[in-house]
């Protein structure tokens, strides 16, 4: 596994700037390792919801999980507030850093991550082939 690390900063667009990564360096399959920071616009799809919600505020990012691809992404996020109250879902764009976002990726050389449309749930899920290098 080979890594990279990365620091954003205040106003950028957590999930815009993840996606642009994978595109801008052709990754074809990565996870995230670790996620600390802060947020003061969360937009997440709450599980079984078909519609974004939005969340103003000063927020501690607790988690950040996700598989990356130029092909497709998938992260879920959980926040805190000023009480230490967490939500978590999906994360969309809009979400705008607060402080900083210090992230480190985890880049799987041997795989190539695709999203596939699957019958059975409906949705584009993951699709896992080994590297074409």
């Amino acid at each position: 596994m080979d890594t990279i690390a990365l620091r954003l900063t205040p106003q950028q667009d957590l999930k815009a700037e993840l996606d642009h990564l994978v595109r801008k360096q052709t990754i074809e399959a990565a996870c995230i390792l670790t996620c600390v920071g802060s947020l003061t616009k969360a937009v997440l799809r709450l599980a079984n919801q078909s519609q974004a919600s939005i969340y103003k505020g000063q927020f501690e990012i607790v988690s950040l999980t996700g598989v990356m691809s130029r092909h497709g992404s998938h992260y879920h996020i959980a926040i805190a507030d000023e009480t230490g109250q967490t939500i978590g879902g999906h994360l969309l764009e809009g979400c705008l850093i607060y402080t900083t976002a210090e992230i480190v990726i985890g880049v799987l050389p041997n795989l190539s991550f695709r999203r596939e449309y699957d019958a059975v749930t409906g949705y584009n899920e993951l699709a896992i082939y080994p590297s074409e290098n």
